[in-house]
């Protein structure tokens, strides 16, 4: 939200109050509160009339530093408001000299200056990362009684700004108006289904507002040299969050808001559904799942789409009897073929079904301030939404979901949660500005918490669309609807790294597009990209997804890359228990693996998976791939080729083919299994060591799928010397060195080295290997 007119002039019916210089200072025992009036004080009669800023500084956590600004700090603050994950030992610096006061938190600083005009300056170590200057913060009021907090944090020369949730736009969000507020828009345009306060820059810091309400960015839009961020009322609360890495950045901010919680590893697998407004019944359903069993196309999740309930009665819960006569039969036949179920729902209950008068009698849906139900027609006819502000409408709602898990549902895709009205009551008094955005986190908590109520934490798993901040506790998320073209495939990859820059760790899409009818050439194309994302699943609105309709070759690319992403599972699931215990996404931006190379900046069409495997997908039907690798010599994972890195590459391939390069220095784990996502990654793994340069180290762990490590794999190179060291390992495993043709002796006890002279097969007791060149 723009409040001025160029750099001079004020817009027109806005007086602005900023902040001019500080007047006084108090220190607390862990906190600075500065109170900062609007111009210069010239004498005691300047004192008598305001506006009179009061400024508070503490740290929540380590590296992170918090600023509360008030205007008038007794107006009433109505909920809901974000969880903030305090500690009670937080140590603090507080420095007081002549001229200016500072906080320090482990490697942050906040200083101010007690003299002159206003400053507040943030500092890693001893290095100026971003800071407010004079009048930057602000009180402002408009001629028709509105009134904002505003703030305005510097930003550098080729400092770039990413985050803000899944945005669609381009990719670094310098030059943008960004308002962080929930839309069901496609993935085609500037609204955004995930929106979240948090954005983080080049530069090693983020910040996150804290204010689940509207907040309005301007990203070097209204002043190009700052970031601001407005909200409504009296107050702004917001958090400066030191790395210095970008990678330590969310690490930090997930420790504040909440980790990603664990997904289990069979949701890793490929998921296949109904699609949407196709024709199914269980018929349709099992004639699918025999199409993939007989063509070997591994399968490991069946999703009903929405039409598993009857038309005009979503949601009530009850399977469309007319095409789903036995579902507990239906639903038993399909598990014992060793498949998860998931089945779709959302927090809208229509008039027609049957629960509509129940939760109406009983309180449990949204109400408009006279009392009445809220209700309108767009997606059910005279439907009402569930208010989850209320505990018993929450029970409820959860007990209709047992009752589906009770059948043989694993887990929900969670659709929705985005048009949620603000002319509403709610049940415990919230704000319903600020739950617009923050009703998805109440609808996704509520479903979740049965998920794992039924299969505890490391077991529950959503497909959910709709996001706040926090609710990356939550997983996985998809992109919604995009069209069956490249320019959608590749605005939705644009999206998920820019979620996975705000805190979420799993992300997915909809695999050949969501609106019309993929062309074969795209539907392959998006294959290869979906499988080499956290969560791979086939869906649509009016075409079903099985690759048979597409041509003969379709099945054997899915059934190629859905193998080989079950292969990498030992790798990838150790990027999953990053993501959960760190924060660190599973894919990631370029830019966050290679802060320091420029060209990375800009990256939107590439990503790494994991620390170790570069992905560049293909959005073109000559089939060109055009990617960039940073210094080093990568290895192509599967034709073994090593290229120098530092450049752009234009490469061609066929439909069986993507570009998947190996960092160099990397260790890539493999397991014994490529039809199923969740097996024992330790028995039978194979590393693979790429590119392993004199004087270098690389490492790995290898998890079980309840999340826990079992085998830690360490290799160091010493000129023509790699040390091997594996501990943990009960069962059979393997070294291969890639780029490496021969080897001249091993110094372990019992070995084999088998025909490609590569691979070392030690006896299974052994802990350590010499490895001579």
């Amino acid at each position: 939200m723009k409040f001025t007119d160029g750099n001079w002039l004020i817009r027109k019916g806005f007086n602005i109050y900023g902040a001019a210089e500080v007047n006084s200072v108090e220190i607390g025992e862990n906190s600075i509160t500065v109170y900062v009036p609007y111009f210069h004080l010239r004498d005691r009669g300047d004192t008598l009339a305001g506006p009179l800023l009061t400024v508070r500084i503490s740290s929540p956590r380590e590296n992170i530093i918090c600023v509360q600004a008030y205007h008038f700090k007794g107006r009433r603050r109505r909920g809901p408001e974000f969880t903030i994950n305090k500690q009670d030992d937080v140590k603090v610096d507080i420095q007081e000299g002549d001229d200016f006061v500072s906080l320090t938190s482990g490697t942050l600083t906040v200083k101010i200056k007690k003299t002159g005009g206003w400053a507040m300056d943030f500092y890693s170590g001893d290095k100026r990362i971003t800071g407010s200057g004079y009048k930057s913060m602000a009180y402002i009021t408009s001629q028709n009684g509105d009134v904002y907090m505003r703030e305005q944090l510097d930003l550098g020369v080729d400092e770039c700004v990413y985050g803000l949730g899944e945005r669609f736009t381009p990719f670094v969000k310098n030059g943008q108006v960004v308002d962080i507020w929930n839309r069901d828009g496609g993935t085609s345009s500037e609204q955004a289904y995930k929106n979240i306060p948090f954005y983080i820059t080049n530069k090693g810091y983020g910040v996150f507002v804290n204010d689940p309400g509207c907040v309005s960015y301007e990203i070097a839009s209204e002043r190009v040299s700052k970031v601001q961020f407005s909200v409504p009322g009296e107050y702004l609360e917001y958090y400066v969050i030191n790395g210095p890495s970008m990678k330590e950045v969310l690490v930090n901010y997930t420790a504040l808001t909440g980790r990603p919680a664990l997904p289990p590893a069979w949701s890793f697998g490929l998921w296949l559904t109904t699609s949407f407004l196709t024709d199914y019944d269980e018929k349709t359903v099992t004639r699918f799942i025999d199409g993939m069993a007989e063509r070997d196309v591994p399968l490991h999740v069946f999703h009903f789409d929405c039409f598993w309930m009857k038309e005009f009665q979503w949601c009530d819960f009850e399977w469309d009897e007319r095409y789903f006569s036995d579902p507990e039969g239906m639903l038993k036949r399909l598990k014992e073929r060793g498949l998860k179920i998931c089945v779709w729902i959302n927090p809208y209950i229509a008039q027609k079904s049957r629960l509509f008068d129940e939760g109406m009698e009983k309180g449990y849906l949204l109400k408009r301030p006279n009392g009445d139900v809220w209700q309108w027609d767009l997606w059910q006819p005279g439907m009402g939404i569930v208010d989850f502000t209320n505990p018993e409408a929450c029970e409820w709602y959860a007990s209709k979901l047992r009752r589906l898990l009770d059948m043989g549902v694993d887990c929900f895709k969670t659709d929705f949660g985005e048009r949620i009205p603000t002319d509403v009551v709610y049940y415990d008094g919230s704000d319903p500005e600020k739950m617009h955005n923050y009703y998805t986190y109440l609808y996704n908590r509520t479903v979740y918490n049965v998920l794992c109520e039924r299969f505890g934490r490391g077991n529950a798993v959503l497909f959910a669309r709709s996001a706040t901040a926090g609710s990356q506790q939550f997983p996985v998320h998809w992109g919604g609807d995009c069209y069956a073209t490249y320019e959608s495939m590749a605005e939705s990859l644009r999206g998920g790294l820019s979620l996975c820059l705000s805190g979420f760790g799993f992300w997915s899409h909809d695999i050949g597009g969501f609106e019309s009818t993929a062309t074969p050439d795209i539907y392959k194309r998006w294959v290869a990209f979906g499988l080499l994302s956290s969560h791979s699943r086939l869906h649509g609105s009016k075409a079903y997804k099985v690759p048979w309709l597409y041509d003969e070759e379709a099945v054997d690319v899915l059934r190629f890359f859905t193998k080989l992403k079950c292969s990498l599972m030992p790798y990838l699931f150790s990027a999953a228990c990053e993501a959960a215990y760190k924060g660190i996404p599973v894919m990631r931006a370029m830019v966050l693996e290679f802060t320091d190379d420029p060209t990375c900046y800009y990256l939107d069409k590439q990503y790494m998976l994991g620390d170790s495997l570069l992905v560049a997908p293909i959005f073109n039907e000559e089939g060109m791939a055009v990617y960039y690798l940073p210094q080093g010599r990568w290895t192509n994972y599967f034709t073994g080729e090593v290229v120098e890195g530092g450049c752009w590459r234009r490469e061609k391939h066929g439909y069986m083919s993507i570009p998947l390069m190996v960092r160099p220095n990397s260790v890539i784990a493999t397991g014994h299994e490529d039809s199923r996502p969740d097996y024992d990654y330790a028995d039978g793994v194979v590393f693979q060591v790429f590119e392993l340069q004199d004087g270098a180290c690389a490492s790995t762990t290898v998890y079980s799928t309840d999340g826990w490590p079992e085998v830690e794999f360490t290799a160091k190179r010493a000129k023509d010397v790699i040390e091997v060291k594996v501990q943990g390992a009960t069962k059979p495993w393997s070294v291969v060195l890639r780029g490496i043709k021969e080897i001249k002796s091993v110094d372990s006890a019992t070995y084999s080295v088998e025909q490609l002279g590569t691979r070392i097969v030690p006896d299974r007791g052994a802990c350590s290997l010499c490895i001579n060149l």
